[in-house]
């Protein structure tokens, strides 16, 4: 896309996108997402995404992303535990492994840098 945009994130329709079995931890999650916009050399990505409850493990990307609803605690190995929802924003590092505790499902805007 190559024009400027705006999108009504908590109305955005979203696309399956499965977890490996090996990230659930427990309960029955789903993921959903649409990436909105990405650079030519496919380094920079936008987008929305959203998980239903449960907990999951995740290698992050190098992302900064804002919670649109929904809340999840996010247990950074060997560093912070992130407490997020509604207005908060995140900072992951690249390489960070996580472990999301989603107790309401969370939808977030965001953008990675790969």
């Amino acid at each position: 896309m190559t024009h400027s945009f705006a999108l009504h994130v908590p109305d955005a329709d979203l696309e399956p996108e499965p977890l490996a079995p090996e990230q659930i931890v427990s309960g029955t999650p789903e993921v959903t997402g649409k990436v909105v916009w990405e650079s030519a050399d496919g380094r920079q990505v936008r987008g929305v995404w959203q998980i239903t409850p449960g907990v999951v493990t995740d290698t992050e990307a190098d992302e900064l992303f804002v919670v649109i609803s929904g809340r999840a605690t996010i247990e950074v190995e060997d560093g912070p535990t992130l407490t997020v929802g509604p207005g908060d924003l995140a900072v992951l590092r690249e390489g960070d492994r996580t472990t999301w505790t989603v107790h309401e499902t969370l939808r977030k805007a965001y953008a990675v840098t790969l």
